[in-house]
């Protein structure tokens, strides 16, 4: 007896703002539309705008690469507190026209049609009464969103991506054409960098393989990516909605009213939510977030994970939640007084791994579990990140904070800093600093004037008692001179980049008039 075809992906519409860590944060700092805008994490871009991508800016670049393809992008750190914050408005417009929206991450959300299409009569009708409900968002400020229709989740992202209705039935054949990149836009996937070298080039290609020889050749993840080329629902048919005793829900005593003391104190429930289901032979690919504040106010919002939900990525969506709701419009008046996490769909852990791609997603899961244990143990101050905030020198603009903790700058980073350090940022701070050696041609230590000028400019460097080695280019010198007005606190210093003949370079500053120099900071 044959096997029973696969049942069909329920119909999906996406709502899309492109570029959505750009544009809030492009908005936050007042820049115009038309100007080049990269948001960066770790000195990497994750995301541009559009004329950025026109000028060769890519996301995975460093800094330094993406500012030398295009000198006058406008770099800004990623602020995704601002974008959960933003996006708040625009979900509650779309709950106004559908309820059960499903967030994937703000910036992107999705509804099944079934439901509206009855009321407003047709696909057509409902994606006319979503934009116009989105339009009249005023925190979109005229910013671009795209809406989307196909069979699944997966091909409703990209068919809004693209701005256009899939008719019902027709989303393999949307997505056959589509490059193979597609599965994995940030170009990171070792599966992705395998099918381009054995000649699939397109999802059509990939789709058209055995899903019994995907499976045996490529494992679990390989099978997933296939399901999603071939235009079947992203979500495995064993998903179901579990009973109610997985639910966990935390109280607090008193309400609280920071985001990241409820998000400090949730991880518990976190962990407690997915090994319940892990304990069961399951996994969470969407989830209910209830907010409840002590006034009775609630929020409550649907959340979808492209693969399955970890500890940390339960922790994030509550901080996304309440982020826009706690400083939204239509905020409560209370503080936070019960959380609740309501599993929505599940899968059976086999069906998809903790990363998309296995590897670094799962070695952060660990990691996350890790910190969070030996902060347990040791004290909320025993595990620190570090923050961007404002200063002149790089030890300035790095501050430690607790781990999980919100990580707000005491001084704005984006305020002008007279004597501030030009971009880009070195990438590792020496603390304490290592004494060095400046020397000029005649092997004599460099010395700048009170005037800011140079006599000799640097021809040699040494870290250290190392063996000098020739300067082959210099930026400077920078002279600091900072609170003047108190003896106790005041600094002059200058400071000058170096690169030596074997490339490496370096921030160095020295002590004038006499000429002691020392390394502050090591470019990558």
């Amino acid at each position: 007896m044959p096997d029973a075809p696969p049942p069909a992906p329920p119909r999906m519409i996406a709502v899309w703002c492109p570029d959505w860590p750009v544009t809030t944060v492009r908005l936050e700092a007042g820049l115009p539309s038309e100007t080049p805008t990269a948001v960066i994490t770790g000195n990497h871009i994750v995301a541009c705008s559009h004329s950025a991508r026109m000028a060769g800016v890519r996301r995975g670049l460093r800094r330094r690469e993406a500012q030398a393809r295009c000198p006058q992008l406008a770099v800004l750190p990623r602020n995704e507190a601002l974008e959960a914050r933003a996006f708040e408005p625009v979900v509650a417009a779309l709950e106004s026209i559908a309820p059960g929206v499903e967030i994937t991450r703000p910036g992107l959300a999705a509804i099944n049609v079934k439901g509206p299409t009855r009321y407003f009569g047709g696909e057509t009708a409902v994606l006319h009464t979503l934009s116009r409900a989105v339009m009249d968002v005023p925190a979109l400020h005229g910013a671009d969103v795209l809406i989307g229709i196909a069979d699944g989740a997966f091909a409703a992202e990209h068919a809004a991506r693209r701005g256009v209705i899939v008719d019902p039935g027709g989303s393999p054949e949307f997505l056959a054409g589509l490059p193979i990149e597609t599965l994995d836009p940030a170009g990171t996937s070792p599966l992705i960098d395998l099918l381009r070298r054995l000649g699939l080039l397109t999802l059509g290609s990939f789709a058209a393989l055995p899903p019994r020889d995907v499976l045996a050749r490529f494992g679990p993840s390989g099978a997933w990516a296939h399901r999603q080329s071939s235009g079947r629902d992203d979500r495995p048919v064993a998903a179901r909605r579990p009973p109610v005793e997985f639910s966990v829900e935390l109280d607090f005593e008193p309400a609280l009213d920071r985001v990241d003391t409820v998000a400090f104190s949730a991880r518990g429930i976190a962990e407690e939510f997915v090994a319940g289901l892990g304990s069961h032979g399951l996994a969470c690919a969407c989830l209910e977030l209830q907010a409840l504040s002590e006034n009775g106010e609630e929020t409550v919002r649907r959340w979808r994970h492209a693969g399955v939900l970890g500890p940390s990525d339960v922790l994030d969506r509550v901080r996304w939640q309440l982020e826009g709701w706690l400083n939204g419009p239509q905020r409560p008046t209370g503080g936070i007084s019960r959380l609740t996490l309501v599993p929505i769909e599940t899968v059976p852990t086999g069906a998809h791994q903790r990363a998309l791609w296995g590897g670094a997603g799962a070695e952060d899961e660990r990691a996350h579990r890790a910190l969070a244990r030996v902060q347990t143990l040791l004290g909320h101050g025993s595990v620190l990140a570090p923050v961007l905030d404002g200063g002149r020198d790089p030890l300035q603009r790095t501050r430690l904070v607790p781990w999980g903790d919100e990580p707000v700058a005491v001084h704005s980073p984006q305020q002008p800093w007279p004597g501030q350090l030009p971009a880009p940022a070195p990438s590792v701070l020496l603390d304490p600093p290592r004494p060095a050696r400046v020397l000029d041609t005649a092997g004599h230590p460099v010395t700048v004037t009170e005037r800011g000028a140079m006599p000799a400019p640097p021809a040699l460097f040494a870290l250290g008692d190392e063996r000098p080695v020739a300067v082959t280019s210099w930026a400077g010198p920078w002279p600091v001179d900072e609170r003047w007005w108190s003896a106790e606190s005041a600094r002059q210093v200058v400071r000058c980049q170096l690169v030596d003949v074997r490339g490496r370079a370096y921030l160095v500053s020295g002590h004038m008039p006499e000429g002691r120099w020392q390394v502050d900071a090591i470019y990558d």
